[in-house]
């Protein structure tokens, strides 16, 4: 009998043992074997099945009462290769010596391996974490890109390799995958889920995120994963629906025609079942915003980078060496300005939800669908308020694209509120998927 698919029933068919955890490996290796020479989601591993198997049987001896098996006891997991994993090299999608990057295991596996998840393997990402496009392909049309940077995870999720996979975001790197794979993903609060073990772009901005088929599954793993999680009442059960604002002005016109029509689509939905949605004006300084970020991450990409550089730039791959040139020209001053940013930002979009009353922000998590071909990973502009701000932001899928792509919408709330942000994630996913 094949496994669930979504997370939350298969953890709970893996805890009841309705599925174990030997078998469902081996499921998943035979869907590895046969489809991941096309996806290109998964880094090799020579006799992955093998350790896999190994793995699980000791999970299985370890937990033979139900009663006592973790959250996510032999749930397959794909980590994205700039965590580091015990028993696994970290590369970050580069021909640097791998010893470079070798430390002790990242607190987010740990904490992922603790609640009884197996590391299905490593996956693909864009060089660094930037633009440099590894190979992964978009499972819903091999002739896309998935979207960076953690490309291998989203296709992971979406092809079917891992229920799970962690990825990274300091712009759009978990939201805009996940919406050209047609799967959640979810970043949470900054800070609320640790970054050390992880190769850094930029201290000030990088998170943490996860992706999943669903919202549900995207909660179990938050439970996991963020630090002081604590279960809220389900939106539905609280009785009533967020109130949902819509950032107007220019952010919104950043996005393509198609784009904007979709998201149009889906607001007329959400308010056909009741949603009260607000129009706002936000992100007049939207240009600024996006350099001020970009200044700040771009300098801090230098920092991590220039020991490296100096001794091993002749194998960066030429648009990260240019992201190291760049840094070097940012001014302090420049720095200091994203810092305050930062937290300017943090506290206006707050004042803004108190002001017209908003518990979510809606917005589109990318400016279309997937592009075509692979020279580019698409463009994160969409996410990056919400990164810069380190609020909690969920995508789901919404509907497709007149090319037959999926497409999604992205939510936001108030700084640490990613419990609220998934109860009522759960709630508007109904509606986004009957698109």
């Amino acid at each position: 009998m094949s496994a669930p698919s979504s997370l939350h029933a298969l953890a709970e068919a893996l805890r009841s043992g309705g599925v174990t955890p030997t078998a469902y490996a081996d499921e998943v290796c035979a869907r590895i074997e046969q489809e991941n020479a096309r996806v290109l989601a998964l880094l090799p591993e020579p006799d992955r099945r093998g350790r896999l198997q190994q793995e699980a049987f000791e999970l299985e001896r370890i937990f033979p009462d139900p009663a006592a098996r973790p959250p996510l006891y032999g749930v397959p997991v794909a980590v994205k290769d700039i965590f580091n994993v015990d028993g696994f090299v970290t590369r970050g999608g580069s021909a640097l010596p791998p010893d470079l990057f070798a430390g002790p295991e990242a607190t987010s596996v740990a904490r992922l391996r603790e609640a009884g998840a197996l590391i299905i393997g490593k996956a693909v990402t864009t060089e660094f974490a930037y633009f440099e496009p590894g190979a992964t392909r978009n499972p819903r049309n091999l002739a896309h890109t998935p979207g960076g940077s953690s490309s291998g995870s989203a296709a992971a999720v979406a092809a079917e390799f891992a229920p799970l996979a962690l990825g990274s975001q300091t712009v759009g790197s978990v939201i805009r995958p996940a919406a050209f794979c047609g799967v959640a993903g979810f970043k949470p609060s900054y800070g609320r889920i640790p970054t050390d073990g992880v190769i850094a772009y930029s201290q000030s901005v990088d998170h943490v995120g996860a992706f999943a088929r669903d919202a549900a599954g995207l909660s179990i793993v938050a439970s996991v994963l963020l630090d002081g999680w604590g279960a809220v009442a389900h939106a539905s059960q609280a009785g009533r629906q967020p109130v949902i604002g819509v950032p107007d002005g220019p952010y919104l016109a950043q996005a393509s025609e198609e784009g904007l029509y979709a998201f149009e689509l889906q607001l007329a939905a959400l308010e056909l079942e009741g949603y009260d949605i607000r129009r706002v004006p936000a992100f007049e300084d939207i240009e600024g915003l996006n350099k001020r970020h970009r200044d700040l991450a771009t300098a801090e990409f230098t920092q991590v980078h220039e020991r490296w550089f100096a001794e091993w730039g002749a194998l960066y791959r030429p648009r990260s060496a240019a992201l190291v040139e760049a840094g070097w020209l940012v001014s302090g001053e420049e720095v200091e300005a994203g810092v305050v940013s930062v937290a300017g930002l943090h506290h206006e979009l707050a004042e803004l939800m108190d002001s017209h009353g908003l518990d979510l922000w809606a917005s589109p998590p990318a400016t279309g669908p997937a592009p075509e071909g692979f020279t580019s990973t698409g463009n994160p502009t969409m996410n990056l308020p919400w990164t810069h701000a380190g609020t909690p932001v969920v995508t789901l899928p919404a509907g497709v694209a007149e090319n037959g792509l999926p497409l999604g919408m992205q939510l936001s709330a108030r700084f640490m509120a990613d419990e609220h942000l998934l109860a009522w994630a759960e709630t508007v996913e109904p509606v986004l998927a009957a698109l």
